[in-house]
């Protein structure tokens, strides 16, 4: 198990490489949104699944969100980030990034981790995924994350801060004032909408 500092995690991100870090919900791997590929090999994940953009605050992903959206994005937003929530909206038109769906939208969250938003702060968002091999359950502590995917460094000082080992709830942006449940996680649907 190899730990790094948040400095050399800084430097890995920069020149492509993925990175394991703590969230309120699981451990997640991330990289810079250009080396998603990255995701994809280390985990074994199919391509057509898309990742999440995960922000460190709700401006830096603004830019991110499509007109038509940003209103009922911000209002859901401000009221339940940082913590479980992934908001998925059409992307903006003039953003082009090759980890997102055929309907050209885009899971962005961000999370209740003070680690992981200081990371993001520095590097900008980052393409993530829970960090586990795709189809095998996701470990909640830094060595058993270490031990299913050793080639990846971990973010210290471990150990980590205890998440919630629940996933994110996912709502997906339908139209104006209206969302979709993808997933039901730690905030139910009730308290969203």
């Amino acid at each position: 198990m190899k730990i790094i500092s948040q400095i050399q995690a800084l430097e890995k991100l920069k020149i492509g490489k993925p990175i394991i870090f703590q969230t309120d919900t699981l451990p997640a791997i991330g990289c810079m949104p250009k080396y998603s590929g990255m995701i994809y090999k280390v985990k074994k994940r199919d391509k057509n699944k898309a990742l999440i953009l995960m922000g460190s605050q709700i401006q830096q992903v603004l830019d991110y969100v499509d007109n038509d959206a940003i209103d009922d994005f911000q209002k859901v937003a401000e009221k339940f980030w940082p913590g479980p929530l992934t908001l998925i909206i059409p992307i903006r038109k003039n953003k082009s990034l090759n980890f997102i769906t055929d309907e050209n939208t885009l899971g962005i969250r961000i999370p209740d981790s003070l680690s992981a938003r200081s990371l993001i702060l520095e590097t900008g968002p980052l393409a993530t995924s829970s960090a586990n091999i795709s189809g095998i359950k996701t470990s909640f502590d830094a060595e058993s994350v270490s031990n299913d995917l050793p080639e990846v460094d971990l973010l210290g000082p471990i150990p980590w801060e205890e998440c919630s080992g629940l996933g994110s709830t996912i709502i997906s942006w339908t139209k104006v004032g209206k969302w979709r449940l993808v997933r039901e996680g730690q905030i139910p649907m009730s308290e969203i909408i």
